[in-house]
């Protein structure tokens, strides 16, 4: 008896879905997504445009699949709840995506497993966020627990005064705010992972993210001149989050490595992060496909590099007009190395729209490549 082809649909049309697409194909599955709107960056994937926030709609989805996974977090808990009540196959499930979609969750669930973080208070007036920056040195990071990416949601603060408007709207937040200590560091690192509902676990090495204006700009695969012991520290973090917490598919975990030595956990992602792009050029097996073995409990591919320096740019929108391929063929002629994607979107200051890919034996030759090219295309 033949077997019937996989079907995984995904939620959210962005640019996850979008690269999650080629290793579908090569992999024989289908590929099915719910889109936001039609014309999105995963457009030629896209089987349903409609509201995730729609039971009825998100349903009317899941009957067309066998397994749902997501391009971003946000779907509401209940809706997922009851699609796992219908018996739908919900990879990560609900209970791991409430932490990835409550910050103050994941603090508190972290703490109770003992993992490194930073100082931190849940925050219900203004006199507690001043008793919390005056304990930590006069100022702080305060985010909101639910719906802040990409530097949105978060703020430094170093009186009650600094936050008043969220103070006084505490209720779209949850009803509290998140207190953190803003920790000295001297670089941000990401622990990427994958992990199956079996419980087979893989990690990539670790990264250096380098961030610019509360955004990544560049990924530096691995993440340089980390100890030995720093990597074992990570993938142990790593593989104690996504046991605890029960995530399934790819575990992106930002951190922190702080001047005095420690390393603290700053966010997690439920899903391919942009701090796993250079894997397509850069690993033997991507983030994409990883994510698409794991959900499906299909056996994980080996996570080794393909050359000893992968360096990930990010095309970052400047204006309403360039969208990074007006210049492309310069860039392909100026830059033989560097591997361009573009993500179809409509061009926007500040919008992640593609990034380049340098895989080399020198970081610094992979780095000047990558951003050589992002010049290119900058100027349009």
């Amino acid at each position: 008896m033949t077997k019937q082809t996989p079907r995984v649909g995904v939620i959210g049309g962005g640019q996850l879905a979008r690269m999650m697409t080629p290793p579908a194909i090569n992999l024989g599955l289908q590929i099915k997504v719910l889109a936001e709107a039609a014309g999105s960056s995963a457009e030629l994937a896209t089987t349903m445009v409609g509201d995730y926030n729609q039971l009825d709609v998100v349903r009317e989805f899941a009957r067309t699949v066998d397994v749902i996974t997501f391009d971003h977090e946000h779907v509401p808990l209940a809706v997922l709840r009851a699609l796992e009540a219908d018996g739908v196959n919900v990879q990560p499930p609900s209970k791991a995506l409430a932490f990835a979609q409550n910050k103050l969750h994941m603090r508190q669930q972290l703490g109770e497993l003992g993992l490194p973080m930073p100082a931190w208070a849940e925050i219900h007036d203004a006199a507690s966020l001043d008793d919390f920056i005056a304990a930590n040195g006069g100022v702080a990071i305060l985010k909101t627990p639910i719906g802040g990416y990409d530097g949105k949601g978060v703020r430094v603060v170093r009186s009650s005064v600094d936050a008043k408007d969220w103070l006084e709207n505490l209720a779209d937040f949850g009803g509290s705010l998140l207190a953190e200590e803003k920790v000295d560091f001297v670089r941000e690192l990401a622990q990427l992972s994958a992990r199956t509902p079996g419980g087979e676990f893989k990690a990539w090495p670790l990264v250096e993210t380098i961030q610019e204006n509360g955004v990544c700009s560049a990924v530096m695969a691995p993440a340089p001149a980390a100890s030995a012991e720093t990597l074992a520290a990570t993938a142990d973090i790593a593989k104690r989050v996504a046991e605890a917490l029960g995530v399934t598919g790819v575990l992106a975990v930002e951190m922190f490595e702080a001047r005095d030595g420690r390393i603290v956990i700053n966010e997690l992602a439920m899903r391919p992060h942009n701090s796993g792009h250079f894997s397509i050029e850069g690993s033997v097996t991507s983030q994409f496909e990883q994510h698409l073995r794991a959900v499906l409990d299909l056996p994980l591919g080996s996570t080794a590099p393909r050359a000893a320096h992968s360096v990930m740019v990010n095309l970052l929108g400047v204006d309403d007009k360039n969208n990074f391929v007006q210049a492309l063929d310069k860039a392909l002629q100026s830059h033989p190395d560097a591997k361009v994607h573009t993500y179809g979107k409509g061009a926007r200051a500040g919008r992640k729209m593609g990034h380049i890919t340098v895989v080399s034996d020198s970081a610094e030759h992979a780095l000047a490549e990558a951003r050589g090219a992002a010049a290119v295309l900058l100027r349009g």
